[in-house]
């Protein structure tokens, strides 16, 4: 078994300790996160050891943050202290992964969705719990599915975009990057880059600044 470290001492990291131990491939030798007042503390028996961007002599390991931005913020500052950085997967056993999918670093995908084939999960995208991602479906680095979400055949996701929980995206939808779709919307057509999107059928609503905060 490989050791680990996981960023972030949040929600979705506590999430994603319970996926890796069910894996039984890795071992979290700690937990490194920005909060100064949780280092010497411990989440589910496992130590936080330091500040995010610490060097560690661990060289593997997965971001347990789940806002997009900040994820994606994170992974810059490790591999701009550590360049030899790899970082790992997290898929819980209950997830249906279909044949052909494409999974890369860093992703996380969640206990009972579904990914169907042909998709592809790029670096640190997260399908969330009970979500589903449809045949031939893209989402891009940073991106992520929240839970109970549903996107249908060959949707495009862009980067650090985010479908809210219970939203559905029909088949053939184009969404740019940075932008939010709101819990329990439909999005019906294509939606641009950097927008908040909500209701049924989703509409836009106003832009989005650049790191924003949605959750």
């Amino acid at each position: 078994m490989e050791w680990i470290v996981i960023f972030g001492a949040g929600g979705h990291a506590q999430v994603l300790i319970d996926i890796l131990e069910l894996m039984g491939i890795y071992r979290i030798a700690g937990i490194y996160d920005d909060h100064p007042d949780l280092i010497g503390k411990f989440i589910y028996g496992y130590p936080v050891i330091g500040m995010i961007g610490t060097t560690t002599v661990i060289r593997k390991g997965i971001i347990g943050i789940g806002d997009n931005d900040y994820r994606n913020a994170v992974a810059y500052r490790v591999l701009d202290r550590m360049p030899d950085f790899e970082f790992v997967s997290a898929v819980h056993p209950s997830a249906i992964i279909g044949k052909n999918v494409s999974i890369g670093p860093g992703v996380a995908v969640m206990a009972g969705s579904v990914v169907n084939p042909n998709a592809v999960l790029e670096a640190h995208a997260v399908v969330n719990t009970m979500a589903s991602v449809d045949h031939d479906c893209h989402l891009a680095p940073f991106s992520s599915v929240a839970p109970g979400a549903h996107l249908g055949g060959n949707v495009r996701l862009g980067n650090r975009s985010f479908i809210g929980m219970g939203a559905t995206v029909i088949q053939n939808i184009q969404i740019g990057q940075d932008t939010v779709v709101g819990a329990g919307a439909t999005v019906v057509s294509n939606l641009p880059s950097q927008v908040i999107a909500f209701g049924t059928p989703a509409k836009v609503t106003r832009k989005r600044d650049t790191n924003e905060r949605y959750l």
